[in-house]
Parts: C-alpha cells; structure tokens; sequence
C-alpha cells in the first residue's frame, strides 16, 4: 500500500473543518472534497484508497472527478473513514 501520511491530528482536523465548511457552503463539490480527504489527510494513492473504500478505481476516479452521481452507500463508504464514531456507534460494536 502507498505511504500513509501521519499528519498531527491537529492539522488533520483542521483539514476536515475546512473541507466540512466548504462542502456546507457550497464552495466545494463532492469531488474535490474526496480528492483533498485523500491526498491532505491520508496520503493514499487512488488505487490504495479505493481499496480502503471497497470501491474500484474506476469509481473513485470518477468521484474525484465530479463525473459521476454517486449513491448514498458510496458516499458513505468514502466519508465514514472520516467520521469518528459517536458514543452510540461505539457501543453497539
């Protein structure tokens, strides 16, 4: 697998609040915000985040290209990476 970027949490989060704004803000789309998740905060390769997803290349190649309308799981798939689990969540696992 590509080199995983051990950015601070600091900065990483950083990096999500802004992109969190941008995307409530409608300055940035879905696709940019997948490109800047992948590349700021994980430092995956395309192929290696696709993996990490469960979702073909192909597919984050068109995510990241705002050339595709992605369904609900797929989002999910690519952002839910992002999220930390809520107490709840925690709980039930």
């Amino acid at each position: 697998m590509g080199a995983y970027v051990s950015k601070p949490l600091q900065d990483r989060q950083a990096v999500l609040d802004r992109i969190s704004q941008q995307l409530a803000d409608g300055s940035m789309t879905f696709g940019s915000a997948i490109r800047q998740l992948r590349t700021q905060v994980t430092g995956l390769s395309q192929s290696d985040f696709a993996r990490m997803c469960k979702l073909s290349l192909r597919t984050v190649r068109l995510l990241e290209q705002d050339a595709s309308n992605p369904t609900i799981e797929t989002l999910n798939n690519v952002f839910k990476l992002f999220v930390e689990p809520t107490e709840t969540a925690a709980e039930e696992l």
